[in-house]
């Protein structure tokens, strides 16, 4: 990356490590009696600290939502499409908070801190970890910052439902809610997709019972087939066929010329041009595309994300379930929340299909709440929410710049009183 940042980004940014001594009572009936949070933030706070912005990160997320931190970084953060000056979500509007949450891998306290009592990672030993106890844990942040209300709560996937979680929680301490290619709860063909990748970790040589830390070594087999697992979830049928079909990796046997497609020919169902060269007739050798890029995927995973933290957060997903202690009844479980919403579904997002959102929508109309909803055709799948799609975009903006013009009028009201 250059030195000279693009005038929309938010440029250079240092993360901040923040500490609690307050100890924090978790849903598991244990408690953590102090604990770290790294935070990243963009914007400045005004004077009623009204125009703050908390972002929730998904599964994979962390604090560094926007900007670089350095010249030399070649990716900006995970959402630095949605978040700098004259974006969706305008720092020079908003204060924008970004944290890493409890039980994650970078920076605030998780499995591969020391434990007090020991002297040692945590390790297995981490309590579990709820959405509930991670908004629990950002009120305590809103605290600390000195912010009474957020002026949204915003989340992609898993970062959905701590928005939606925050308007349950705290419904008086947040003015709007956007959850974007989220849902109510995981179905069962979720939770099995994070069982099948938590027993590529816990059945790993190396996972050693959560405790590889003491051992020096991490359980990367399992890490790489459950995020190989996670991206084909996370792609549409349409994308991989697109971006793969059949195409065999160039360390395939080449076929003889007229074998091959005419150049320029155009892709079939399957994807590309159909690709004739021959097979190397092996059971364990890569020779598809799909194969290599799903490979690398688990390959690049696994040397930065904590095993620990990934059983952690997948049990997390399973557990939210805002309607169970209804009855199953989402409605009655979003009769307490007070913050408008605007929620945003993907048609071609099948891990968290329009559906589940579309669940949402119905149960907050049926309280009567202010509620916009954008299902956006996109091809990307449920990825999607992560992509710089310009409706996606567009919807983003519009809405937040609703909410400026709310802190404007509120701002002017305030000096004329």
């Amino acid at each position: 990356m250059p030195a000279v940042f693009p005038a929309d980004s938010v440029g250079l940014v240092s993360p901040q490590r923040l500490a609690f001594q307050q100890p924090l009572a978790l849903a598991c009936g244990r408690q953590l009696d102090s604990y770290e949070l790294v935070i990243e933030t963009y914007g400045q706070l005004n004077s009623q600290a009204s125009n703050a912005v908390l972002i929730c990160h998904a599964l994979s997320g962390h604090h560094h939502a926007a900007g670089y931190h350095s010249v030399d970084e070649r990716k900006p953060g995970w959402w630095d499409s949605c978040i700098g000056p004259g974006k969706p979500i305008d720092t020079n509007k908003f204060f924008v908070v970004s944290l890493n949450n409890l039980g994650g891998c970078n920076g605030s306290t998780g499995p591969s801190s020391l434990n007090p009592a020991t002297g040692k990672p945590y390790g297995a030993d981490f309590p579990v970890i709820t959405v509930e106890d991670w908004v629990n844990s950002q009120a305590r942040l809103a605290d600390h910052l000195g912010i009474r209300q957020w002026a949204a709560v915003v989340g992609g996937s898993l970062g959905g439902m701590q928005a939606l979680s925050w308007s349950l929680r705290y419904p008086e301490r947040m003015r709007h809610a956007v959850v974007v290619a989220s849902a109510p709860n995981l179905n069962a063909e979720n939770i099995a997709f994070n069982e099948v990748a938590r027993r590529a970790i816990v059945t790993d040589p190396d996972f050693h019972g959560g405790h590889f830390y003491r051992h020096g070594v991490v359980p990367k087999r399992g890490l790489r087939i459950a995020r190989m697992i996670g991206h084909i979830t996370y792609l549409s049928d349409d994308v991989m066929n697109q971006k793969f079909g059949r195409s065999l990796r160039a360390t395939t046997l080449p076929a003889a010329p007229e074998s091959l497609p005419p150049e320029g020919a155009g892709p079939t169902r399957g994807g590309p041009a159909s690709d004739r060269r021959d097979y190397l007739y092996s059971t364990q050798d890569v020779e598809f595309q799909i194969e290599s890029y799903l490979r690398y995927q688990g390959e690049k995973f696994s040397g930065y994300f904590d095993a620990n933290t990934y059983l952690l957060i997948t049990r997390a997903l399973d557990y939210f379930d805002p309607a169970r202690s209804h009855d199953g009844d989402l409605t009655r479980a979003l009769a307490v929340a007070k913050a408008r919403f605007l929620l945003v579904s993907f048609t071609t997002d099948w891990r968290f299909a329009p559906a589940r959102s579309r669940e949402i929508v119905k149960s907050l109309l049926e309280n009567n709440r202010d509620v916009s909803y954008a299902e956006i055709d996109a091809p990307h799948g449920h990825d999607a929410f992560l992509l710089d799609d310009p409706r996606y975009m567009g919807v983003m903006r519009s809405y937040f710049e609703g909410i400026a013009k709310e802190l404007n009028t509120a701002e002017r009201a305030g000096d004329t009183a």
